[in-house]
Parts: C-alpha cells; structure tokens; sequence
C-alpha cells in the first residue's frame, strides 16, 4: 500500500519562508507592477491587433464597418440636431464639426465600454494564466486606438470635402489623440476594477455615456447655447469635462473656420455679441460669436487636457492595481 501522506509539523507559512516560498497570487509593488505590463508589451500589442482584426470578421463587410457604424451615427446626429433642431448655430463648417465631435466621443465611449466589461469577458484567460491583469484594459484600448487612427484617416477626407485646408495645426492632432489615449487608460482601469466585482455597471455605464454625449458639445457649440442666464460655471463645466475637451483639441487643430468663430478670437464687441445670442435673429452669422468674451482659451483647453490624462491614467493604475489579486476569483 503507498504510504499515507505526510503533513507536516511545523505550521505551512514558517514552511513556506524556511524554502523561500511566495504566493503566487500576492500583489507586486507597483514598480514591480509597471516593469511586467512593459515587459509584456508585444502581448499587449499583438493581442490588441488580433481583437481588432477579429472583431467584424463574421460581418460581410469586415472592418468596413470600423468607418460605417460612426458615420451613420454622424449621419442619424446630422438630421436630428443640424436639420430638425437647427443646432448648427455658430457653426459655419456644421457637417465637420459634427463629424469630429462623433468620431472623438466614441473613441473615448468604447473604451469605457468595453473596459466595464473586460475582466468578466476574459475570466477563464485570467484564471488559467499569471500576467498583469491591467493588461487586458490597456489591451481594449489600444483597438480602439487603433479604430480612432482609421477614423481620423477618415476625418482627413471630411475635412479637405468641407473646406477645411491643412495647416501646421494639424500636427496639434498628434498630442490630443495621445492626451485622450492616457485619459482612456486611467477611466478604463478604473472601469474595468468596478466592473469586474459589479457585473451590473457594464449595464449602467451605456447609459451615463450617453448622457454625457449630450453634454459635451458632440451635436452643438456649447458657447452658442442660449444659457446665458445661468451662472457662468455651468458652462465653463460643459466646455471643460473631459470628453469636451478633446472634442474643442481635435476640433481646433483641424478646423481653421472653427479657431477663427470661437469667442474671443476678435476684439470684444457687446453689441455684436448681443445680436449673435439674440433669438429673434434665427441662424446668426457665426462671425460675429468671435466678438464675445471667451469661456475657455485653448491654453486652458490644453491645460484641462493635460490635467485630466495625467490625473485619470495614475489613479487608474494605482486604482486597478491594488486589486490585482482579487482578479479572477469567484
């Protein structure tokens, strides 16, 4: 017969430390932490690549619907908000600005999204294998990333049809898309933490997002709003949340008619700024909102966005890496 098994007598932690045992599931420090996710960079690369060629493969039109499923929002947001509600005022160039409202919005809106849902989606991946947790919420964002590169190829062409001719302006794109990238990481780690122990805030989320599409300026200016006697932080808060900001940073660098109509861009006139928000006059010549005083300078714009990447992406990080132990179990 085999021998009966042995236990031991001493207690298993001293065991443990007499051999120089760890647990295996314990939390590194958050040095520790960030060299594994760097070390596993080609991982997090190449399975962002893999999610994003796979996701519309069982669809006739592959990854055309990358460019489709924004436009036709553009398009559905064009004849409610630009025909049906006139909320064009202020906007000379309406379907180009409309349409970098929408691609923006959305590259921050899946990423959310998707990072509410990642660690239940991935569950069986992160019980069977030891990585950094953190970093399938990177690896979600980074195909978005990806997506938002095809959008903005796609933004370019809008852009030069409507009239809006290149300028070093453009190259501003380069550090707002990257602002908004840091900005996504940190609200999807802090996303991904919540809703891998609360499975009902991936149903939540959808919701509160879209609120917030309609508060920070995607279908309309937000300085062209009649909300002139409300106190001047309600629109100081709707021009510098998060999504607006990125939104007004793409909108400037690509939109040379949108730098030369916004507030504070000529010297202050009241009388023309009085007539510009009088309602009796309709549809407004958008020059004349340039003769107001302007909400927000695009120092403060560049600023805000610094600010939110910055603040979002470390409280994210540490924020998902204190639970990094408790992932995966039930």
């Amino acid at each position: 017969m085999p021998d009966a098994a042995r236990v031991p007598d001493q207690p298993l932690a001293e065991l443990a430390a007499q051999y120089g045992l760890k647990d295996s599931g314990a939390r590194p420090s958050l040095r520790e932490y960030l060299a594994a996710l760097w070390q596993r960079r080609h991982f997090i690369i190449g399975y962002a690549t893999a999610r994003n060629v796979s996701m519309y493969t069982e669809a006739r039109l592959g990854q055309v619907w990358q460019v489709l499923t924004p436009l036709l929002n553009a398009g559905v947001y064009y004849l409610i908000f630009g025909i049906l509600f006139l909320q064009n005022r202020g906007v000379e160039n309406y379907p180009a600005f409309l349409m970098a409202g929408v691609f923006v919005f959305a590259f921050t809106e899946r990423s959310i999204v998707t990072g509410s849902t990642v660690m239940r989606t991935n569950l069986q991946l992160i019980r069977a294998l030891h990585f950094p947790r953190a970093s399938l919420p990177l690896a979600y964002v980074l195909v978005e990333l990806q997506q938002m590169f095809v959008g903005m190829g796609v933004l370019v062409v809008i852009m030069l049809i409507f009239g809006e001719t290149p300028s070093w302006y453009w190259f501003l794109l380069i550090p707002a898309v990257a602002l908004q990238t840091l900005f996504n990481i940190g609200a999807a780690l802090i996303v991904a933490r919540l809703g891998g122990s609360v499975a009902d805030l991936s149903e939540l989320i959808p919701f509160i997002l879209r609120i917030g599409r309609y508060f920070c300026g995607v279908m309309f200016m937000v300085t062209a709003l009649p909300i002139q006697s409300l106190p001047g932080w309600v629109e100081k808060v709707l021009t510098l949340n998060p999504p607006a900001v990125f939104i007004s940073l793409v909108r400037v660098s690509f939109m040379w008619t949108y730098r030369r109509d916004s507030p504070g861009n000529k010297p202050f006139n009241a009388r023309l700024c009085n007539e510009f928000h009088n309602p009796a006059n309709g549809m407004a010549n958008p020059l004349l909102q340039a003769h107001c005083q302007a909400v927000v300078t695009n120092n403060d714009l560049w600023i805000a966005g610094a600010g939110w990447a910055i603040c979002f992406f470390v409280i994210g990080i540490v924020f998902f890496w204190q639970a990094e132990s408790l992932y995966g179990r039930g």
